[in-house]
């Protein structure tokens, strides 16, 4: 049986081995750089032709099957999770960030402001992955420190870490959270995604830059890549993101509120939009003061975003919008003639 040990600090293990098909090689994605990717073999580092097969489109952190003799992908083995998000334009397809992640971790430099919106979106993006959010608050020498308290009630059951990567503020502690699994790093530009990585790694492998006088980042960072920790597991470090758009559906939106569904769960009603009806216990909750207005508020403003891009994602809807834009097309030229 072949010896694929040199794989397992990349998290290779007897579950994907048996997705493997026979007479392939595992590789798993290190960085993608558009025509070509740098994955790990199990005779190291190869860089191979991007495949350009339909419905074969790996992302960083994928399983790959190998040809032996020609090095080429023939097949991604079946994802444990994929972290995903939809571009923040309209007409903005998806982006697949990272595959296989088992826990995201929400990168915030406390050089600005956080933001409480964006960090609803980043939980809800991880538990559509299937991936375990957690929030990490770097640059804690900075001159904006976090009311963790309110933090954690804005964000219940995720787990908060404060860390600072130039004075090892909370670096061991994180390392030791990411033993054995599969981490991905998720902020905007600036954050010290970074840093934090070649922190964690104890040596700088991550490109890092400088901040602006705004606090807003350069996007040094310019593919995401996979980096092996030397404790056990592997974080992917990725570029900044601007926004986050949901590309998910009310239901993982509800998984990320869990507090909220669990309040829902005595409504009077099974259909309770939690509005004005009778017996709603979510709006019980509220006047007694256990649930906060605002976290109701943004729990109601994600559902709202998820219908809206689950709607845009259906194949009903994109025939209507491509006649829309279609006749408006056909309108404008037809002004241009003079008609």
């Amino acid at each position: 049986m072949p010896d694929f040990s040199s794989l397992l600090p990349f998290g290779w293990s007897d579950s994907w081995s048996a997705l493997l098909p026979e007479n392939t090689l595992p590789a798993r994605v290190i960085r993608h750089d558009g025509a070509t990717l740098l994955i790990a073999t199990s005779d190291g580092p190869l860089s191979i032709r991007t495949p350009a097969r339909p419905g074969l489109a790996p992302t960083v952190g994928d399983w790959l099957a190998v040809e032996e003799a020609s090095r080429s992908a023939v097949a991604v083995l079946p994802r444990a999770s994929l972290l995903r998000r939809h571009g923040a334009h309209i007409g903005a397809r998806d982006q697949s960030l990272a595959a296989n992640v088992d826990i995201v971790l929400i990168t915030c430099g406390l050089d600005r402001p956080v933001k409480p919106g964006r960090l609803d979106r980043s939980i809800a993006l991880a538990v559509d992955a299937g991936a375990t959010p957690m929030i990490v608050l770097t640059k804690a020498a900075s001159a904006h420190p976090p009311d963790l308290d309110q933090l954690a009630a804005q964000h219940p059951g995720v787990a908060i870490v404060v860390t600072s990567a130039l004075e090892g503020i909370g670096i061991d502690a994180l390392r030791d959270a990411l033993v054995g699994s599969t981490a991905v790093l998720l902020g905007e530009s600036g954050a010290g995604k970074s840093t934090l990585t070649n922190a964690l790694l104890g040596r700088d492998e991550a490109y890092t830059g400088d901040v602006r006088g705004d606090a807003k980042g350069r996007h040094t960072t310019t593919s995401r890549q996979l980096h092996v920790l030397d404790g056990g597991g592997v974080i992917i470090d990725t570029p900044g993101i601007r926004a986050v758009g949901l590309w998910t559906d009310p239901d993982a939106v509800d998984e990320a509120f869990s507090d909220i569904g669990a309040i829902a769960e005595n409504c009077r009603f099974r259909d309770c939009r939690h509005d004005t009806e009778p017996g709603c216990a979510v709006r019980g909750a509220i006047d007694d003061g256990s649930l906060s207005v605002d976290r109701h508020a943004a729990w109601r403003r994600l559902r709202r975003e998820a219908a809206s891009a689950e709607l845009r994602a259906s194949p009903r809807e994109q025939r209507r919008r491509g006649k829309t834009f279609s006749r408006a097309a056909k309108l404008g030229q037809a002004r241009k003639r003079g008609f």
